[in-house]
């Protein structure tokens, strides 16, 4: 039964299909093919098996990777239309997500910091150190 013939009426929603007969009855426009649902499958946000060297999903898994690509419409942070409760802040709505990753980065550099140790020794005070002796040039 080849590709072309399957139609959706007559498939499950936990019908084992190839990729490429997924991404045809699940986008029938074609705006999704088989590569896509292998790299959403590599992302981790589609569930793929392997049966016979062949990587098969259903259209129940395509369902849920559809709702973990959900993008949520950010919420301006400033503006009259904010909900009560809300802190206003000036700038731009996107400088939350930067500054929140660039907290998050900051804390772990200081975590590695933290935990690292130091490769000097205790003391460095010159009483410490052994004389320097100047060689004569030839």
């Amino acid at each position: 039964m080849g590709k072309a013939a399957i139609k959706r009426e007559d498939v499950g929603d936990d019908t084992p299909l190839r990729l490429d007969v997924a991404a045809s009855l699940a986008f029938p426009d074609g705006s999704i093919g088989l590569s896509s649902l292998r790299r959403e499958a590599a992302k981790g946000r589609l569930r793929v098996w392997r049966i016979a060297g062949k990587d098969m999903t259903t259209l129940n898994e395509i369902r849920k990777m559809v709702d973990r690509c959900l993008v949520h419409p950010s919420q301006p942070d400033y503006g009259s239309d904010q909900p009560a409760g809300t802190e206003r802040r000036s700038g731009s709505s996107s400088t939350g997500d930067a500054n929140t990753a660039l907290a998050a980065a900051r804390m772990r550099v200081q975590r590695l910091k933290e935990s690292s140790q130091s490769t000097l020794p205790q003391s460095t005070t010159p009483s410490l150190r052994a004389p320097v002796i100047p060689l004569k040039s030839r």
